[in-house]
């Protein structure tokens, strides 16, 4: 029996989808090269867009079509739906699927395969909780590792409490023991996953110590955080702890405090300066060289309900103020369940569009500023592939940088290069 896995949404949904694949090869299934050849599709989907969910739903029609299809001795394909899928959502997607199942119940996914028809081996493995599964890593080079699940938060726009349920810690052991085992496997980069980091409990900054501590040549990054969580005792740790890469995401979503009220984020646009603040002077105060710039990212959403012209001028100015090395920016879409889609979707599409682009002009000017700092500087580099004629590879500070592939070097190794040129989407070097 063959299985096919399509992944939709952020690394917590791949770190997901390694655990499926566990569970799957430890009933008797391997993977298929392709879904066309596949007697099982899972999609893993994300719902924290409503394009997100549009792109799943498009995605099971086409494969229902194209698998109808495809009769072989063992007949049609089956077709299952999991990962963060709303009830509404879940209500649409029934008639194209076999079977949908939420990833806490993964778990039970082999008497779910029993009941549809698949002669499974008998595993005797027993776990109380999903994320006690080992995984199947996709990587030889990177690993994600969940430190929780779940949120507490409530942002008003957000579904992943709703779909993911309360704040779940991992237990430290179980973290630690897998970490000192991608340690050993030789994994070069690995992400510490959470909706919420900060908030792991008991201690996220004595977590990422004892993790530092951990014998091995890695990276070490995680995301996502809060501004509401993120301590002077974490950004301390942050800093003095070797492995972790001076870079992290620190989501604002808006420039402006009435907004950030509306949204349910308990911080000002002054707090939300103040920790910048203080983490890029930890990093100048323990780091040296380029290692003291700190690479800061953040998260902000356009055509929130109620954002008027004045509100968005607000966050412009503060954009131009923090001075991120880039950002991630969202349109605002209205999803079930959450408390601003009782509010009316105000702002049309196209002055959404219009307030991307002015922060996306902002955005390019800052990350080129910042980029430009590593001109003629010596950085560590992660290759990450090859292609016909350059590598690509990540620097610790998270930026893409491209040289020639003529250099002898492999993917998975690192190496130093010296920045020849920087442009607002990465950096181009040549090998030392």
């Amino acid at each position: 029996m063959k299985y096919s896995i399509i992944t939709f949404g952020c690394q917590m949904n791949i770190s997901d989808s390694e655990r499926i694949a566990k569970v799957l090869e430890d009933i008797g299934f391997t993977e298929s090269a392709s879904f066309e050849n596949a007697n099982l599709i899972i999609i893993n989907a994300c719902s924290v867009r409503q394009s997100a969910i549009d792109r799943v739903y498009g995605k099971i029609r086409k494969l229902s079509f194209e698998t109808s299809r495809s009769i072989d001795a063992d007949g049609r394909p089956k077709i299952l739906l999991t990962g963060c899928i709303l009830k509404k959502d879940k209500i649409k997607f029934r008639k194209d699927c076999n079977g949908i199942f939420g990833i806490d119940e993964l778990p039970k996914l082999p008497n779910l395969l029993k009941k549809l028809g698949f002669k499974i081996k008998e595993n005797n493995k027993k776990v109380e909780h999903y994320l006690q599964i080992s995984p199947e890593y996709q990587s030889n080079i990177s690993a994600c590792v969940p430190i929780m699940t779940g949120c507490n938060n409530f942002c008003a726009y957000c579904v992943v409490p709703y779909v993911r349920g309360r704040e779940i810690s991992r237990p430290e052991e179980d973290i630690l023991c897998e970490i000192k085992a991608l340690g050993k496997r030789g994994i070069k980069e690995i992400w510490l996953l959470g909706q919420n980091v900060n908030s792991y409990k008991p201690n996220f900054a004595k977590l990422l110590q004892k993790v530092n501590n951990i014998p091995g040549n890695f990276w070490i990054r995680f995301t996502s955080t809060h501004p509401k969580d993120l301590t002077d005792e974490m950004i301390e740790t942050f800093a003095q702890s070797e492995k972790v890469t001076p870079y992290f995401n620190l989501p604002i979503q808006s420039g402006d405090d009435e907004m950030l009220k509306a949204m349910n984020r308990p911080y000002t646009v002054k707090k939300y300066e103040t920790l910048i603040k203080k983490s890029r002077n930890a990093f100048k105060k323990y780091r040296e060289g380029i290692e003291e710039e700190l690479s800061l990212s953040t998260d902000i959403i356009v055509g929130f309900p109620g954002e008027t012209k004045k509100h968005f001028e607000n966050t412009v100015k503060t954009f131009k103020k923090i001075n991120v090395a880039f950002a991630y920016i969202s349109l605002y879409s209205p999803r079930p369940q959450t408390t601003a889609f009782e509010l009316k979707d105000d702002i049309s599409h196209a002055e959404k569009k219009q307030r991307e682009k002015k922060l996306l002009e902002i955005i390019e000017k800052s990350s080129l500023e910042f980029n430009k700092k590593f001109i003629n500087k010596i950085v560590d580099v992660l290759i990450l592939k090859k292609k016909k004629d350059f590598y690509l590879g990540k620097t610790r500070h998270y930026q893409t940088i491209r040289f020639a592939s003529n250099s002898g070097c492999k993917v998975g190794e690192f190496i130093k290069a010296k920045v020849t040129k920087a442009t607002p989407y990465g950096l181009e070097g040549k090998i030392q």
